[in-house]
């Protein structure tokens, strides 16, 4: 016996390596058609890990303090050595980790993957894009810069409007009766300690409810009802580790290129007049005496902020605007309950739920482009459009999902990789962004 397994099986016998690691990686038995759809989970896990990482180095040099906040990232940019690559790599990554996530619940949207026995695998994973979108919120105020105050400004206020406890809940959330150093502080401690930990606790949670139930496939055929007699081995497929380990490093590649293209040559994504990473002006202090002429929250949130606005405000109270925003994202929790079809992939679908996810997705990029802008008569009415529109795509599933198959019947086994319904797919999302820029520059 060699000395590296003579210590492996000392580690084994006080703790599971061996058998974890077979369990969720060399053994753990994955649909063998996994397509470009199923790069963004793992991508998802190494943008955490890139985030966590800078986020500890940002810390050494940063100050939670509203008189000093905002220099010390200046100090970190200009005198740090590497400062300012470990900066634009967080604040980057803010916003790519908004990218995968979306694409990966999209995924999870087409495919079916919300639906039995997966259900707790939704939830959780709907629990890690609140988390995420708490530590977005959260962290974006630490700049101190004059975005970053008035829009942490705002949408606390927003807390105020609710009834009965509003008021105090607002103060509560500050710290103080107006955003300031108390606030800055304790969404630093959140933002580093306390929302990162119950979001990690989730990933796991996540990931242990997935390999108990197994993954979903483009076909969404169930893999585990086809075993080999003998070995008990789906037969449809393939251990996750060498084959996925190995698939993956092509969308780590291409997705670190893009990554780095960003970093080192538009930080801040600057389309047009606006810059959507990182706001120009967040590069000037924070000035509670000097409201900036239009406040916007960071595009990853705008969707929702749009719908927010596009609700009126009845009886001088804001809080049916909170409700509607906050319904927005409480309700993709409940797909699994709401969609009744058996048939769980878009390739076998009617002609029903394929046209209400196109104007679904119309609806959220439209609405993102219009929260991003200015509020006028003619947005807010499209708004309102659209935001019908989005919700109608989940209350209504119940009924349009109903009945509705589709004319090709749904495989017993899983089928090959179809390069050529890739190829649309990409053609569509293609499509879907040339309208969302066209559409931008009309309205």
């Amino acid at each position: 016996m060699s000395k590296q397994q003579a210590v492996l099986d000392w580690i084994d016998a006080r703790f599971p390596l061996t058998s974890t690691w077979k369990a969720h990686v060399s053994e753990y038995y994955a649909p063998k058609n996994f397509n470009f759809w199923y790069f963004f989970g793992s991508l998802a896990m190494l943008v955490l890990v890139i985030q966590i990482l800078t986020g500890i180095f940002l810390t050494m040099n940063y100050k939670p303090d509203a008189a000093t906040a905002f220099f010390s990232v200046e100090y970190i940019m200009r005198d740090v050595a590497g400062g300012w690559i470990i900066r634009y790599m967080h604040s980057t990554g803010a916003s790519m980790f908004f990218v995968v996530v979306y694409l990966h619940m999209f995924r999870g949207l087409i495919y079916g993957s919300y639906k039995q026995p997966r259900e707790l695998v939704w939830v959780f994973g709907t629990l890690i894009f609140l988390c995420l979108m708490a530590e977005a919120f959260m962290g974006y105020l630490l700049p101190w810069g004059q975005m970053s105050f008035w829009g942490a400004q705002v949408i606390v206020n927003l807390f105020g409007s609710i009834p009965v406890i509003g008021p105090d809940l607002s103060v509560w959330i500050r710290g103080d009766y107006v955003v300031s150093d108390a606030t800055l502080n304790r969404f630093f401690a959140l933002h580093v300690i306390a929302v990162p930990l119950v979001l990690l606790g989730l990933v796991v949670a996540h990931l242990i409810a997935l390999h108990e139930v197994g993954s979903n496939n483009p076909d969404g055929v169930e893999i585990k009802k086809n075993k080999d007699p003998e070995t008990h081995i789906p037969l449809d497929g393939i251990p996750f580790h060498p084959y996925y380990t190995v698939k993956d490093i092509l969308g780590v590649v291409v997705f670190l290129i893009v990554f780095s293209a960003i970093v080192f040559f538009a930080p801040t994504l600057p389309i047009g007049h606006n810059s959507y990473f990182l706001e120009m002006p967040n590069f000037d202090p924070a000035d509670p005496l000097k409201t900036p002429p239009h406040i916007a929250p960071v595009w990853y949130f705008t969707p929702f902020y749009a719908i927010l606005r596009a609700i009126p405000s009845f009886l001088g109270t804001q809080v049916w605007g909170v409700i509607g925003m906050g319904a927005a994202v409480v309700l993709i929790a409940f797909l699994p309950w709401l969609d009744r079809s058996p048939i769980k992939s878009i390739r076998y679908r009617g002609p029903k739920f394929k046209f209400m996810l196109v104007l679904f997705l119309i609806s959220f990029f439209g609405l993102g482009i219009l929260g991003a802008m200015p509020a006028t008569s003619e947005r807010t009415v499209i708004s309102q459009v659209l935001s019908f529109v989005y919700f109608m795509f989940f209350l209504a599933m119940p009924f349009y999902t109903r009945n509705d198959v589709g004319s090709v019947p749904v495989p017993s086994r899983v089928t090959e990789t179809n390069g050529k319904r890739q190829l649309m797919f990409v053609v569509y999302w293609l499509v879907a962004i040339g309208g969302a820029t066209l559409f931008a520059k009309l309205v």
